[in-house]
């Protein structure tokens, strides 16, 4: 049987906001999915994933960069969120269009893991290119709700979309 997604719910803002909160997040999916597709303003434009309000010092995440010309990499400990774009600033109509894959996020026996991929348009103004990332949420409560943040703004017409899966 083939793996469904499940719209859950999506928000469009209608003005520019700094987080953004999945809440009540039901137990019965395999997965879930984040799918960002939008822009920030300021120089701080870093996408962060945080789960069940816990912004201590329980993450850790792994990325890759590139650009076609260079490439870099990163890994972080202790860390209070998961970063997965780096430079969400972009001109004119590009965006930075970010999956995030949450597995295994309502076992309550296992520390929960992330994979992320996004791409940075190439007008960005810091860093344009594409980033593959893992993050880890040491913890084993379930995840029912989930924080997308930055330290600026998310501008405002930016989309966050929040999908489960359905087991076969």
């Amino acid at each position: 049987m083939p793996i469904t997604y499940e719209p859950i719910a999506t928000n469009t803002l209608g003005s520019a906001t700094a987080s953004v909160t999945f809440s009540s997040i039901s137990g019965s999916y395999t997965d879930l999915i984040v799918v960002f597709s939008g822009t920030a303003g300021g120089g701080n434009s870093n996408l962060i994933l945080t789960f069940n309000s816990d912004t201590g010092s329980n993450y850790s995440w792994t990325d890759i960069e590139g650009n076609g010309t260079s490439a870099a990499s990163y890994r972080l400990s202790n860390q209070t969120g998961i970063k997965f774009a780096y430079n969400l600033v972009a001109t004119g109509t590009s965006q930075c269009n970010t999956i995030m894959h949450i597995m295994n996020y309502s076992n309550t026996n296992t520390y929960k893991t992330a994979l992320g991929r996004v791409n940075t348009p190439t007008n960005a103004t810091i860093y344009p290119g594409t980033t593959a990332g893992v993050g880890l949420w040491r913890n084993t409560a379930a995840i029912t709700s989930l924080t997308c943040s930055n330290g600026d703004n998310f501008t405002s017409g930016s989309t966050f979309t929040l999908y489960g899966i359905k087991s076969a």
